[in-house]
């Protein structure tokens, strides 16, 4: 500290007071090489503020330069053992970790090494920008979590869903017939290659490109978007948040058919096989920085993607 000015010690005294006890988890995506360097600059970052960071422990041979850095070897304890959480890498890093966060009532923000970062908050030049984070300077979006149960004969599986839940063939060129429920009373039936189950945060994933809409993400509402529909009124609807989905088939047993949960779990669907869609008791909290408008957000994204 004896290079820097007074002013400039005082201030890095004051970061450290602030952010002495304060666990940040830290997940990286290390198949990049790029967010293993930014991960790096936002641990040097923190930890010379005086927080702590918390990692996986199959992170630990990028970060072994670190010797503070408190590793865990599941998800459930390292979210379990911090304060917040930031993820490094794309769309899909923050998408996995979403859950975990969400489970655990622990504000979430991404910093973008990916190609498009449409969840990500900043950029990997903006990392100085999470200083903010020991202080609580930032806002935060409370997000719609769905829940996702699988009910077979013998057990029920339940999962929380931050992006879209999708009943589709293995093969998508195969039809698959579905009677939806909606509250217990049957609404209507589906020919078609599958359907999508998205959340608001995921309007703007899979579902926009069914062709289902944009919706505010802080909303409170579900998504059904049918893929390639084999019907011309057959269209995207959106439920209550509040509404409980049921679907079922019994074409399931005669083909592949998979559910697959934010692009990450996948089941296989058997015969009288029954998937229930509604609102989670969990909510995922997202950390901003800054005040942007979310559709001047998704049309510079949007642009990108064309671009």
């Amino acid at each position: 500290l004896h290079l820097l000015s007074r002013r400039q010690r005082q201030m890095c005294i004051r970061d450290r007071k602030i952010g002495g006890n304060m666990n940040i988890c830290l997940k990286v995506n290390t198949d990049k090489g790029h967010a293993i360097k930014c991960a790096k600059e936002i641990i040097t970052l923190l930890t010379d503020c005086g927080a702590t960071i918390l990692m996986k422990r199959d992170a630990k041979e990028h970060f072994e330069s670190f010797k503070d850095i408190i590793y865990y070897k599941s998800d459930n304890e390292l979210f379990a053992n911090a304060d917040k959480a930031v993820t490094v890498g794309g769309d899909g890093t923050i998408i996995h970790n979403a859950r975990h966060a969400a489970e655990n009532n622990i504000p979430l923000i991404g910093v973008n090494c990916g190609h498009l970062g449409f969840a990500a908050e900043i950029e990997p030049e903006e990392v100085s920008e999470l200083k903010r984070l020991l202080t609580d300077d930032y806002t935060t979006d409370e997000r719609m979590v769905i829940e996702v149960s699988v009910v077979k004969e013998t057990s029920t599986k339940t999962f929380s869903c931050i992006n879209d839940a999708v009943i589709s063939r293995g093969q998508l060129s195969r039809i698959i017939d579905l009677n939806l429920y909606v509250d217990g009373e049957k609404a209507t039936h589906y020919s078609a290659d599958g359907l999508i189950f998205a959340t608001p945060t995921g309007s703007t994933a899979y579902s926009l490109s069914a062709g289902g809409p944009v919706v505010e993400p802080t909303m409170s509402c579900v998504v059904l978007t049918p893929i390639c529909p084999h019907s011309l009124v057959d269209r995207t609807v959106i439920f209550n948040g509040n509404s409980v989905l049921s679907v079922y088939s019994e074409s399931y047993g005669t083909s592949e058919s998979y559910l697959t949960i934010d692009g990450q779990i996948v089941i296989p669907l058997s015969s009288r096989d029954k998937v229930i869609i509604k609102k989670s008791p969990y909510i995922l909290k997202m950390i901003s920085f800054k005040n942007k408008n979310f559709y001047r957000r998704v049309s510079e994204k949007l642009k990108e993607r064309d671009d």
